[in-house]
């Protein structure tokens, strides 16, 4: 029982300089924000430019099937769905050669359930044997108005984060806050814009991550963790600049890091454990969901000492002559006496 529990390995306090290389990882922040937005926009086509459109917000069909035991036909089947004049029509393998994934545009004034009857028809009359394991079909009206409510929830998260910040602590403190959030969320764009790339470049050998609804929720959660992550060490700031009202700024955010870097170590890994067997045992349905929310623990862990905290260091903060309350000793322990 003396080396129980394991956890007790990760030291009680640590004292790294966090801020001594806060400019290194403002530069690398800064690159990775540029590629990020480069994958996720370029193309320059609505509506989601370099990000693999779920059906959610591009509207139309997707098709999902299986061709087992026989290798899936990426180039006759494309060629079956091409010849209905369809539109755009894309059909991509995945890591499983059997299976495949079809998406097509309705055409306008046409019925999307009729339509993706007709293509499993004429899919099925050219490839043997086939079974269909997903259908969903979305109308263009629908599509734009899942796509803009997407939007604004992102957008109206982040303004309430904000605005619970700067009541809580200081307007400073809900800037970096805030510059945490927009950090994690274009990575997080950047992320899946790099699935959908590197499917391109592999032939689908990397199954790419659809900007969809689930994405969305996924994205959300991330905020709510990373902004979780940031209060806890401003709270621990705050307490630490009452106490050490002459120590340099750049120590007591250091000193409050470290205060909280072993809390944040076993809560992280704790959720990085559970959605590792999620992304690998949860099927496709739920592989994208997983993935977004392990890079994003990750990421909002970094953010929060690297993007909320130095935004603080460069703008500074107030330090008022407010003491800093005294914590009662449990009954029956005496309080030191100092000498």
């Amino acid at each position: 029982m003396k080396f129980w529990p394991l956890i007790k390995v990760l030291p009680v306090r640590t004292h790294f300089r966090f801020i001594r290389l806060s400019r290194l990882f403002a530069v690398l922040s800064v690159v990775a924000i540029a590629g990020s937005l480069w994958l996720a926009l370029v193309p320059f086509q609505p509506p989601c430019g370099g990000l693999a459109c779920g059906i959610d917000f591009k509207g139309g069909s997707v098709l999902e099937l299986t061709t087992a035991p026989n290798p899936a036909d990426i180039g006759k089947i494309r060629g079956v769905v091409t010849g209905m004049h369809l539109g755009d029509v894309q059909a991509q393998g995945f890591s499983n050669p059997s299976s495949a994934m079809v998406r097509f545009q309705t055409p306008a004034g046409a019925d999307p359930s009729a339509t993706a009857e007709r293509v499993k028809a004429q899919i099925a009359a050219a490839v043997s044997p086939v079974k269909f394991t997903r259908t969903d079909v979305v109308g263009p009206k629908v599509s734009g108005e899942l796509l803009r409510s997407g939007l604004m929830a992102l957008g109206g998260a982040i303004l309430l984060m904000l605005l619970y910040i700067w009541f809580r602590f200081e307007l400073q403190f809900g800037l970096g806050a805030v510059a945490a959030l927009f950090h994690d969320v274009i990575l997080t764009f950047g992320l899946i814009g790099l699935t959908n790339k590197l499917s391109v470049l592999t032939g689908g050998a990397v199954r790419p991550i659809e900007m969809n609804l689930q994405a969305v929720a996924a994205i959300l959660t991330i905020i709510g963790y990373s902004m979780n992550d940031t209060v806890v060490v401003f709270d621990r700031f705050r307490e630490n600049l009452r106490k050490y009202k002459r120590m340099p700024l750049g120590e007591v955010i250091d000193m409050s890091i470290n205060e909280m870097l072993t809390r944040t170590i076993i809560t992280s890994l704790t959720a990085i454990i559970a959605l590792a067997a999620l992304a690998l045992l949860g099927g496709p349905e739920l592989y994208g969901l997983s993935v977004i929310m392990l890079f994003g623990i990750c990421i909002g862990t970094y953010s929060s000492i690297y993007i909320a905290a130095p935004v603080i260091m460069l703008w500074g903060v107030k330090r008022s002559d407010e003491e800093a309350e005294p914590i009662a000793p449990p009954p029956g322990v005496r309080r030191p006496v100092a000498r």
